[in-house]
């Protein structure tokens, strides 16, 4: 058999875990051929692929980024992208093909199944957001680097009776923000799921600072929603967009220090973590769920679990349908954020 592998969307720690491992238990396991496919979808639009074999993967479980590429390429925004996504397959005589992404990436996967191309998801975002599964590899990673960046932005926010406001990633949902925010001992946190005013977080800041807490730690979401003094939305968007739809996030950081100084008089800072938090070596957790992704999407090829995706719950590997992931999105519920608010100060 011969089975090609692609990685879509933005990248992350742990992608190159997933593909050792499906290289691994597919030529030891199965004796199957692997063909890489470069920059996602693209690579099958214009016929980027290479055979990979154990020397091709051979040190590549600590490295981050991706030795595929990736890219944000929706072919059905293309001219008869998926005709020749289907061409592309038959010519390269690949039998199943595995896809490596988020919600956008397993999304062309999910209307590709069911024009009858053989497949297999695995799920991949720093977000954590894809539904169906507990945990996605790369969001440990992520969560690391934002929970150290907090602690270091204690040392000088504390140093210089500062306001800083730390920004990370998270369009939808806010796990990040969540779980670095409250492991870093946050004083606020603001995530897109739940909108919240600037009198709210100034409220914060001025109550601390007449208890003699003269700095504190605001963390936001990239995504987060931000109503102003008047409860309208406060815009800091912009109006370029990708192949998915997706606008470009960032500045509602810098913006809310702003906000913060004008109301309350405090010097305010801000700090946007941005893409250091997908760069760099993954956790040894990422490694690992990477690892047990990949070997589980081998097995479920041959198996012929076709439009499925692995999954991990709890602590077990599973495979749901991919069309559950891409239903909806997995968002931080009422529950944790009132665990967050009990040490909002």
């Amino acid at each position: 058999m011969r089975i090609g592998v692609l990685t879509g969307g933005g990248d992350c720690p742990g992608l190159n875990a997933v593909i050792r491992a499906i290289v691994h238990r597919a030529i030891k396991g199965y004796g199957w051929t692997v063909l890489g496919i470069r920059h996602g979808w693209r690579g099958l639009l214009q016929s980027e692929l290479d055979e990979l074999d154990l020397k091709a993967v051979s040190g590549i479980l600590p490295r981050g980024g991706t030795i595929l590429g990736t890219s944000r390429t929706n072919p059905y925004m293309e001219p008869e992208g998926e005709v020749r996504i289907r061409a592309e397959l038959k010519s390269r005589r690949i039998d199943a093909l595995i896809a490596i992404g988020g919600e956008d990436t397993l999304g062309v996967a999910s209307k590709l199944h069911r024009a009858g191309v053989p497949l297999v998801g695995i799920p991949k975002t720093i977000d954590n957001d894809v539904n169906g599964t507990d945990y996605t590899f790369g969001f440990d990673t992520a969560l690391s680097i934002a929970t150290e960046a907090i602690d270091r932005l204690h040392t000088t926010a504390e140093s210089h009776d500062r306001v800083m406001v730390a920004e990370v990633m998270g369009r939808h949902a806010g796990w990040i923000a969540l779980e670095a925010g409250v492991a870093g001992g946050a004083d606020f946190i603001l995530l897109p799921e739940y909108p919240t005013s600037i009198e709210e977080v100034c409220g914060v800041v001025l109550r601390r600072h007449e208890r003699g807490r003269n700095f504190s730690i605001i963390v936001v979401a990239e995504g987060a929603r931000l109503q102003d003094e008047a409860g309208g939305p406060v815009i800091v968007q912009g109006e370029r967009r990708d192949a998915f739809g997706h606008v470009r996030l960032g500045g509602i950081g810098a913006t809310l220090a702003e906000r913060i100084e004008q109301r309350t008089g405090f010097e305010t800072r801000y700090s946007v973590l941005g893409h250091i938090q997908r760069g760099g070596s993954p956790t040894a957790f990422d490694r690992f769920l990477g690892t047990r992704f990949g070997v589980a999407a081998v097995d479920l090829v041959q198996r012929q679990g076709f439009g499925r995706m692995v999954a991990v719950r709890g602590f077990t590997i599973v495979d749901v349908p991919i069309s559950e992931a891409v239903g909806a999105l997995k968002t931080v519920g009422p529950e944790l954020y009132e665990l967050a608010k009990v040490f909002f100060s």
